[in-house]
Parts: structure tokens; sequence; C-alpha cells
């Protein structure tokens, strides 16, 4: 059995020059007593008696993941690596995932990698909405009419004037828009990501939040 855990690692791998990079590796026992891996290049973030927690690179997604596998009759485990390793697979990910300059309202500028929207309720009080899924695009509400969703890929710049944001695309195209946030429930937006000061062993796949009522500006690199 292939498993999509398996076809990621081997696509990073294969971007790599066919280098295998250390990490965590988790294995999990079949009915044959023979052990399967189910994900290599990952990092584990908890175990305990009922299941087990990891992050690793969604490269579909374009982003860092966490995953929660259930222990039931067929036992995992997991071989870990030194912090060194686990550094290595870091810089690794900063490398495939979206990676941008965030300006905030104050001025300050902060280099974010592997970035992405994800959702929460206003104030950022309370846990992420996790009915709204996070995504590396922009949808937005174009002040012309009609409404587009657009990829990170395709955005230069975004520049922000309270509600109203100024959109210049990788083809020279501006377009004046509003946010508009996919769900009818108070959320507030933010952008998250990795800067160069993420800590491996940390439980969540970011370091940086920030919601878009507080940027400026959001600059992508090619």
């Amino acid at each position: 059995m292939i498993y999509a855990g398996n076809l990621t690692a081997l696509a990073v791998v294969v971007m790599l020059g066919g280098v295998p990079l250390a990490a965590d590796t988790i294995y999990q026992t079949n009915p044959q007593g023979r052990q399967v891996t189910i994900h290599r290049e990952a990092i584990l973030v908890k175990e305990d008696f009922s299941s087990l927690l990891y992050k690793h690179f969604d490269l579909k997604e374009r982003r860092v993941v966490k995953v929660r596998l259930s222990k039931g009759s067929l036992p995992y485990s997991v071989v870990t690596s030194s912090p060194e390793d686990r550094q290595q697979i870091v810089n690794t990910w900063r490398r495939f995932g979206y990676t941008a300059t965030v300006t905030d309202q104050s001025g300050k500028t902060t280099r974010v990698s592997d970035v992405y929207l994800d959702f929460y309720p206003p104030g950022g009080r309370g846990s992420l909405l996790e009915s709204v899924p996070p995504r590396t695009t922009f949808p937005v509400q174009l002040e012309g009419g009609g409404a587009d969703e657009l990829e990170f890929s395709k955005i230069d710049r975004i520049e922000f004037h309270g509600e109203r944001m100024k959109l210049t695309l990788r083809d020279g195209q501006t377009q004046d828009a509003r946010f508009l946030m996919p769900t009818d429930r108070p959320a507030e937006a933010r952008l998250l990501g990795i800067t160069e000061q993420y800590d491996p062993a940390s439980a969540e796949v970011f370091d940086f939040s920030l919601p878009l009522a507080r940027m400026k500006e959001i600059r992508f690199e090619p």
C-alpha cells in the first residue's frame, strides 16, 4: 500500500536531487508483522497512549500541517532525529512554501515563509474556526463587481487601505478590492507562517500570526 505521506516525502526527495533528508520517520506494523513507513521528513509533536501527532510539509497545500494518527490494534513507532536534523528539515520546508515580506501598520517588516491564511473568532478570542479551511489563496470582492479567489502565486503585492486593498498581480494588472470573508460567521482573517526564529520543537506550525486588519502591505517573493 502507498500512503499519501510517502508520496509527499518522495516528491520532496526528488526535488532535492534524490538526496534523502534526515528527520523523524513514522512506521506502522502491519498484520504480517512488518514495519510500513507512514511518513518520512516529519517532526513528532506529541505521543500518548491513544494517538501520535506530527507535522510535515504538505506539497499540495504548500504549507506545514499537523496530522494526528489514532492508535488502534496495529502499533505505530517513531524513529526520532537530532535537533540539527529537525532544523534542516524546517529549512527545507521554508524553501517550498510561499514566502512574503509583511509590513504591519507600525512599519515593522517581517520575512515569513510557508505563509497561509487562517480564520479565528474576532479579536483572536478562542481557537481557529475549523469549519473554514486554511488556504493559500486570497478571496476578494472586486470593486468593479464580481468576486475572485487569487492564488498567492499570482500576486506580487497587496497594499491595505482600511477595508480596501490594492492588489498588484504578477502580470502587471492592478485590482481594487475588499477581502471577502469565506464564512457568514463572525471571523478574523490572519496571515500565518514561519520565520527564521521558528523552533522545530514547537507544537505549532507557525510562529508568525497577524490579522489582515493590522497590515499595511504583503509583498510575495517570486
